[in-house]
């Protein structure tokens, strides 16, 4: 079986979470787990390889039954980030995204064009009309790719997402496509 990819340049590739990216995985988290932990809370229970292991099994479980969608970001084959819904609404043809790139890959563009690439991936399919971006207010990196790549504010949600001892604000953007 092989792996299922979303090309984006010839430096960049989607590629679908696989148990074989484990460790790769897993050394990629560890490597930036102080500032992931800055943006999200999942990052302070990752523990051993074997947890990065059960988490991509779930996902990929997930992903094949197309209940959410996990990507591994590829720069010049080297794993560098994650790109995934992390849910997907079937009936209303809405996903739900989530990102994360390696700290010393930021800036570079890499993300956003992974992002259109993506998008456009699952436009063409048909399963997803609807992309939807939430992100806290603070996390002024990730609201501005969700404004970069075309998506609009919605609105705010107060105090929507626990994160290092407190709740923060969270904003929804979304970008529409006609089916």
């Amino acid at each position: 079986m092989s792996t299922e990819t979303i090309p984006v340049t010839k430096h960049i590739e989607l590629r679908a979470v696989e148990e074989r990216y484990t460790a790769e995985l897993h050394s990629l988290v560890i490597k930036n787990k102080a500032w992931l932990q800055s943006a999200f809370d999942w990052a302070q229970h990752v523990g051993s390889e074997e947890d990065t292991r059960r988490n991509v099994q779930s996902n990929q479980m997930l992903h094949q039954r197309g209940y959410a969608k996990m990507f591994l970001i590829f720069y010049d084959d080297a794993l560098v980030g994650v790109l995934s819904f992390n849910a997907i609404e079937p009936a209303n043809k809405t996903g739900y995204i989530g990102y994360w790139l390696d700290e010393g890959h930021q800036g570079q563009g890499i993300l956003s064009r992974a992002l259109q690439a993506f998008m456009r991936y699952y436009v063409e399919s048909g399963i997803v009309r609807r992309f939807v971006i939430k992100c806290r207010v603070d996390n002024h990196s990730s609201n501005a790719v969700a404004l970069r790549n075309g998506f609009v504010l919605e609105g705010g949600l107060r105090e929507a997402e626990y994160l290092n001892g407190s709740y923060d604000d969270v904003n929804t953007y979304a970008r529409l496509f006609p089916l």
